[in-house]
């Protein structure tokens, strides 16, 4: 048998016709470029979200760097970022002039540490940009507390993250990307809610932020040919938003089996104690963008598996501070100590909506029997 690590054709079989259909229409239309999709998928997102406003943009890395530019965020300022996450998050720091501050992750869930965020706050520091990693949010609460102490702005990324929900004191569950001043959405195809291209999205709950990212995404137009501001070209296609409507029906129930799925693993893999399982934070509702364990020899073991046809990808095998790109920041090794070490021990298995109970055990039984001749 072969699990691959994403089977995103089974998800698009079940609803090929209504994709079909949308895309037809649009090319019925020609509006390509901002057309009536991009305005219903920007409302219909907002509402699930729980936020006043959503904006459809190029990508998940321009969702970032337009909501810093918004923010006025630029040179001789800096942003803290966890060390461990993709590097599209702190290049979107980069791209404004601005610097990444690296902040180090907690062992149990593998977002930002927030009780390391205050210590590496200084009089440049103008935003925080948590991420929520894997589909687990990060610890918003203390985040925004901290925020708020300092006089900083917020910005999620919230690219893996699609749904994933949090309770706060309140008692109140809310949904990533509606927490801090703006969210940043990836619709990049392996995502939970994927498009078939990049795209992204942002969403807001202040207007002037909103009027804001409308210039800053068309060029600074307030209308054609009219600029009011230096502005760029990230604008979600049409035919994006079309398909993305339709997934956005099927979010919740893709993410449910998603989690039903990380249950069965858990079940599985429970009896393993050398192997690590992801956590859900208390007051978490985690969507498992991926099902991230970690195990010693961790290349050795993704090595076999895959010889087993087994699809297994490691996020991310470098530390932000590690990468050659940022040795000009004069980080070190030893900075960050637990994404160092994460980085050497994670490995995600497969998942997807549709995987099944005996592609979950298969995969299960071979990790066992890899795991217990090379340890």
């Amino acid at each position: 048998m072969k699990v691959p690590f994403i089977d995103i054709g089974l998800q698009h079989k079940k609803i090929e016709k209504e994709l079909v259909n949308a895309i037809k229409k649009v090319i019925k239309r020609g509006d390509f470029i901002l057309g009536e999709d991009v305005s219903f998928f920007e409302n219909e997102f907002a509402r699930f979200c729980g936020s006043k406003y959503a904006l459809g943009v190029g990508s998940g890395t321009e969702a970032l760097f337009l909501a810093l530019k918004s923010l006025e965020i630029g040179p001789c300022d800096e942003v803290i970022v966890p060390a461990f996450t993709y590097i599209a998050t702190a290049f979107a720091v980069t791209y404004t002039g601005a610097k990444p501050v690296f902040v180090d992750i907690d062992e149990g869930t593998y977002n930002i540490d927030v009780k390391k965020i205050e210590q590496a706050i200084t009089k440049k520091t103008r935003a925080i940009l948590p991420v929520h990693l894997y589909g687990q949010p990060a610890n918003m609460p203390e985040i925004l507390k901290i925020a708020k102490k300092y006089n900083l702005k917020v910005i999620e990324d919230a690219a893996q993250a699609h749904g994933a929900e949090i309770k706060f004191n309140d008692g109140i569950w809310k949904k990533t990307g509606c927490l801090g001043d703006i969210g940043c959405f990836s619709f990049y195809p392996t995502k939970n809610m994927g498009g078939f291209g990049d795209g992204g999205l942002i969403t807001t709950n202040n207007e002037s932020i909103y009027k804001k990212l409308y210039l800053l995404r068309d060029f600074g137009q307030v209308k054609k040919y009219h600029h009011s501001i230096v502005g760029y070209n990230s604008r979600l296609d049409t035919i994006q938003a079309a398909c993305l409507r339709i997934k956005l029906k099927k979010l919740q129930t893709w993410n449910r089996m998603r989690v039903n799925a990380a249950k069965i693993y858990d079940k599985l893999l429970n009896s393993i104690p050398d192997i690590r399982l992801p956590v859900t934070a208390l007051g978490s509702r985690h969507i498992y963008h991926v099902y991230a364990v970690r195990v010693k020899n961790r290349d050795e073991v993704c090595r076999q598996m895959k010889n087993k046809g087994i699809g297994s990808i490691i996020y991310y095998p470098i530390a932000l501070h590690l990468q050659e790109a940022y040795k000009d920041l004069g980080y070190k090794s030893g900075d960050f100590p637990v994404a160092e070490k994460i980085s050497l021990e994670i490995m995600s298995l497969p998942i997807y909506p549709y995987i099944t109970e005996k592609q979950i055990e298969y995969t299960v039984n071979t990790l066992k029997s890899v795991y217990k001749n090379i340890r």
